[in-house]
């Protein structure tokens, strides 16, 4: 049985565990291990980087097992491993840590754009890329001018500033139908497979440029960081 453990803790660094199953893909070797700090990407969020006994690998969803299962990264072939057979895992956490912000912000700003009357339409929260995506039911006259949209994204900075500065808990929990819904305090509830930070607060350098209105769609790009722990 696989453990989900990059769901449990995002700051989970390493574990001590055992290999749950191997095998093939692609005519590439992998293993999934029990306790998995390994998260595929998926969702809007990149996968993780992370290491089995000291070989580097990248964590992808196998459909056929439904594991998480680790390949090698790069051209570099994995050892064989057997089932039963004890290893250490690990991942880059600074790596996750930035993938979390993102993520965390990216509903953060949902949540703000919420507020604004709009409904969302699309997220990325990859580095670099990260930005989501709303349309407004009822039209929104400061959509139609710089000025006036230069005003609408000063009105999410200042929900999202506001949610930062009250550190307002990210928790998650399992509803009825077994899906995974993440919380931010009373501002936000999502079902969602991502990692995300442990508290509004621990988000840093949240940066919203002036949004975009194109196709009828209202644009808002963002960057975001840890903050330093």
């Amino acid at each position: 049985m696989q453990v989900p453990a990059y769901y449990m803790d995002t700051y989970e660094e390493q574990a001590h565990t055992q290999v749950a199953a191997i095998g093939e893909r692609d005519g590439a070797p992998w293993v999934a291990v029990e306790r998995c700090l390994f998260h595929p990407q998926g969702g809007g969020q990149p996968a993780d980087r992370g290491w089995v006994d000291g070989h580097e690998i990248v964590p992808v969803r196998d459909h056929d097992s439904g594991l998480v299962v680790a390949v090698a990264r790069g051209e570099a072939a994995l050892p064989v491993f057997s089932v039963g057979q004890q290893v250490e895992a690990r991942i880059d956490l600074p790596l996750r840590t930035a993938h979390a912000a993102l993520h965390t912000a990216g509903h953060l700003i949902e949540a703000a754009g919420r507020a604004q009357g709009w409904v969302l339409a699309a997220n990325n929260h990859f580095p670099g890329q990260a930005r989501i995506e709303f349309t407004a039911p009822q039209p929104d006259a400061r959509l139609d001018t710089p000025e006036g949209r230069e005003e609408a994204t000063d009105a999410l900075r200042a929900e999202v500033a506001e949610a930062i500065a009250q550190d307002l808990p990210v928790t998650w929990e399992n509803d009825s139908e077994g899906r995974r819904v993440v919380h931010l305090a009373g501002l936000h509830s999502a079902p969602c497979g991502g990692t995300h930070v442990g508290g509004l607060g621990d988000l840093a350098d949240v940066v919203l440029p002036t949004l975009k209105v194109r196709k009828g769609r209202i644009r808002v790009s963002y960057s975001a960081a840890h903050r330093e722990r």
